[in-house]
């Protein structure tokens, strides 16, 4: 019988490579394939999908993973993918996956997410790539359930393949496995953030902000991934990076340019 090659696995996350989540997700993907981690070194939640141009990067081994090859990177979650493919791996791995991410990054989410960005950035670069979210922000967050679902979906991922691109947002509650009722295939819900902004005064007598805010869904929809949710099922959600605006082509169109 002839071996089949194992795919070579690109981890990744914003919570930085000492996170829990990144732990569970790199003992997933050993069972997979062989496994490259290239991660912050620091948290880099909310970083979106900004990349360092004017500062220098660092990159260094480090051995948080039982003799996986990992790398603790300076810069973001997108800087991680960029040296990952042009200067650790000088090609591309067969597949992306970030995370465990401590936190949501469903709905509106996905735009500020530093972990959907990476996935994001793999999928520009013709990488199936997946982002995974645990909706629990503890350190101390039980992964065990993200584990099984991460399993379910990266099987699927490797022997279907993800459609061109597309990566997939996967979000999971915070819910022990057989309170989960499925993964149900979403669409983005339309919710926003109202941001408040907390004045407060230094000691030397200057103010500053903190920032502070409250999710609001304004979608009813029962395909939305928050509604999943919500609902104990896990969301998926196909996301593209073409932020072009389709059904708005005819009508600006129909302007009057001249």
């Amino acid at each position: 019988m002839e071996n089949k090659k194992r795919p070579l696995i690109l981890v990744t996350n914003d919570d930085g490579i000492f996170a829990g989540g990144i732990r569970s997700l790199v003992k997933v993907a050993r069972e997979f394939g062989d496994v490259i981690v290239v991660a912050p070194d620091s948290p880099q939640s909310g970083m979106g999908h900004a990349v360092t141009l004017h500062n220098i990067l660092r990159s260094q081994k480090v051995d948080p993973f039982d003799g996986v090859r990992a790398y603790a990177c300076s810069g973001t979650p997108v800087d991680c993918v960029k040296l990952a493919l042009f200067q650790i791996f000088k090609g591309k791995p067969d597949l992306l996956l970030s995370g465990i991410n401590h936190g949501a990054n469903n709905s509106i989410n996905v735009i500020y997410s530093g972990t959907m960005s990476a996935a994001v950035e793999g999928a520009m670069d013709g990488i199936p790539s997946i982002g995974f979210s645990l909706l629990d922000h503890s350190a101390e967050a039980d992964f065990s359930a993200s584990e099984h679902i991460c399993r379910k979906v990266i099987a699927n991922a490797i022997e279907n393949g993800i459609p061109n691109d597309t990566c997939l947002n996967v979000n999971i509650p915070k819910l022990p496995i057989d309170l989960i009722k499925g993964i149900k295939v979403c669409r983005q819900a339309r919710a926003s953030w109202e941001e408040e902004f907390d004045a407060r005064k230094d000691p030397s007598g200057k103010e500053y902000y903190w920032v502070t805010g409250e999710f609001v869904n304004h979608d009813e929809g029962e395909d939305t991934d928050v509604w999943a949710l919500e609902n104990n099922y896990v969301s998926l959600v196909p996301v593209q990076y073409d932020l072009t605006a389709h059904h708005a082509i005819a009508t600006l169109n129909s302007w009057k340019y001249e």
